[in-house]
């Protein structure tokens, strides 16, 4: 199959038109069956296309996506690999060692991370407790 776009040469409007080969346009053309379907003319030619071009600004799009999607995971695991090197993991615990850490005056030596509910984040701001919401991600994922 082919895609060809044609216009006709009397009311000019172009349109598009599939074919099993170009041989079979060169066939119907010669049998005088394309005919304009707005003014019956059978004046009808194929005109210059370009799908592939299309097709690569789509796909340079798609690849420039890409790589922004790929510099920010990176960016992303830096910042995971200091947390952790920095900071001690308290896990599900975190909203509970937050409040210890403010309310028993704690000495903290080293930050903490680790989950909360957006519930507990809430409490937590609402309380005076800083905290900061930073993205996950597997290190094995590219």
């Amino acid at each position: 199959m082919i895609k060809y776009c044609l216009i006709c040469k009397d009311c000019e409007i172009t349109f598009d038109s599939w074919f099993s080969s170009s041989t079979e346009y060169e066939r119907l053309k010669k049998i005088k069956f394309l005919k304009c379907h707005i003014c019956n003319s059978l004046n009808v030619e194929k005109t210059l296309m370009s799908p592939s071009i299309l097709m690569t600004k789509n796909v340079s799009k798609i690849e420039n996506h890409i790589q922004k999607y790929q510099k920010i995971n990176k960016e992303i695991l830096k910042y995971q690999k200091f947390i952790k090197k920095n900071f001690d993991y308290v896990g599900k615990n975190f909203a509970h060692e937050a409040r210890s850490a403010k309310y028993r005056n704690k000495k903290v030596l080293k930050g903490i991370y680790g989950t909360a509910t957006k519930e507990d984040l809430k409490e937590l701001r609402e309380e005076g407790i800083e905290t900061e919401l930073i993205p996950w991600i597997k290190d094995n994922l590219n």
